[in-house]
């Protein structure tokens, strides 16, 4: 049927010589802003404001609050913008995620968070997600933060590279709450590493081929040291048995651990809100890149 350029409302761009592929949902993006009338937006160039906390403080609480937000498109709003977290912008991941907890009572103020992440895509719509810019093995980063959430639930992020550009990724609230850094981050690597055996799995059915150790990077010295060492300890006795699973994963082999750097971790961007240096730099990490 000839060389693919569409799929899903993907458009696809393949450089033969170069070895590239690029993915852009900019037709999506730009009809989802007609759809909800907010294409004169002025862009931005961060997707979630650092300086403000969303809370259920902030939804409605009295009639005339109810009636100002009875029109707002805000669970379609939320939609829309998943499918492009979901497809080729991890770079709005945590956003998403974050805004989505308010769908059962959304105020003014979560209206205004959903219309930044809008403004954020307009102005990054020349980006692609690229990959084949650099020859890369599959690797993977996985990050936790839980200083932000207002329930102390921590947010665990992973995201999982091929030659240069993002595979899979995943913003998502713990399920636990963590009572240290070290317990957060353990959890997260653990996630993290179930993904990276599907995918390991994936590409060895697809390829025929043999991987050798995945390398996993954490910012947490503390949780690496706990997945070699998984004897009684303390402070970590409580955790739940079947999250010492990623310490079978490492002493069989597939999954080697390794400390990255908090200002290198990609997958920070996937666990809070961001100043626009950073934003720009993980955004470029994760291979979003003008095609």
């Amino acid at each position: 049927m000839g060389e693919l350029h569409w799929l899903l409302g993907i458009e696809i761009k393949c450089d033969q010589e170069h070895h590239t592929v690029h993915l852009s949902q900019h037709s999506y993006i730009d009809s989802i802003l007609r759809r909800y009338g907010l294409q004169d937006l002025k862009p931005i160039s961060i997707p979630m404001d650092t300086s403000i906390r969303l809370t259920t403080a902030q939804s409605p609480l009295t009639t005339t609050e109810f009636t100002q937000m009875r029109d707002i498109p805000y669970h379609e709003a939320v939609g829309s913008l998943m499918y492009a977290a979901l497809r080729t912008h991890p770079d709005i991941a945590f956003a998403v995620q974050t805004i989505s907890h308010f769908s059962t009572k959304p105020g003014s103020t979560h209206w205004e968070a959903v219309k930044q992440i809008f403004r954020y895509l307009k102005g990054t719509t020349d980006l692609w997600l690229t990959y084949g810019i650099s020859k890369m093995d599959l690797m993977g980063y996985a990050d936790a933060d839980g200083s932000m959430a207002e329930d102390r639930h921590a947010i665990s992020g992973y995201a999982f590279m091929i030659h240069s550009g993002a595979v899979l990724w995943s913003a998502k609230r713990q399920e636990i709450i963590a009572l240290s850094t070290t317990e957060a981050e353990y959890v997260a690597i653990t996630h993290a590493a179930k993904e990276a055996l599907w995918l390991r799995s994936l590409l060895s059915q697809l390829f025929n081929i043999v991987l050798d150790s995945t390398t996993l990077f954490s910012d947490n010295q503390s949780a690496i040291k706990l997945t070699k060492d998984h004897q009684y300890h303390a402070r970590t006795k409580h955790i739940n048995i079947h999250f010492h699973f990623i310490c079978y994963i490492v002493e069989g082999g597939s999954i080697r651990l390794v400390y990255c750097p908090t200002d290198d971790m990609t997958a920070d961007t996937l666990t809070k809100a961001l100043p626009s240096t950073k934003a720009k730099h993980f955004a470029s990490q994760l291979g979003l890149s003008p095609a």
